[in-house]
């Protein structure tokens, strides 16, 4: 299984970004080889627009089976639940560490509809 965290730095210790469209990068770790790696995502920080979109398209591009996130538009939303993409819900001042221990004990919120307030449900 490949999970992405949105987050704001490299690394473990690097806090949860809680946007998902702007986030500064994903932290990607694949349970299945033990490997973990960075990827940047700059060039959708300061889009004018369709931020979220963009970036959702890059996560299903990196094939990713579980997105660990904040904040995030109905619109990228719908894509990645259309590609089969698991989402939960991390709090802030999380580290990826944290987010990760606490998706693998069931204790994050499992993102399965926005309604119309932009809240999760």
């Amino acid at each position: 299984m490949k999970i992405a965290f949105t987050t704001t730095d490299k690394g473990w210790d690097a806090q949860v970004d809680t946007r998902f469209g702007r986030a500064i990068g994903f932290f990607m770790y694949s349970e299945d080889s033990q490997t973990e790696y960075y990827v940047s995502n700059e060039q959708n920080v300061k889009a004018l627009h369709g931020a979220g979109v963009q970036t959702a398209q890059s996560i299903i591009n990196l094939k990713v089976n579980v997105l660990v996130t904040g904040n995030m538009g109905p619109r990228a939303f719908q894509i990645l639940n259309s590609a089969g993409i698991k989402m939960y819900l991390a709090e802030e001042n999380l580290t990826v560490r944290e987010a990760y221990e606490a998706f693998k004990k069931n204790k994050l919120k499992e993102i399965s509809r926005p309604n119309v307030t932009g809240h999760w449900m």
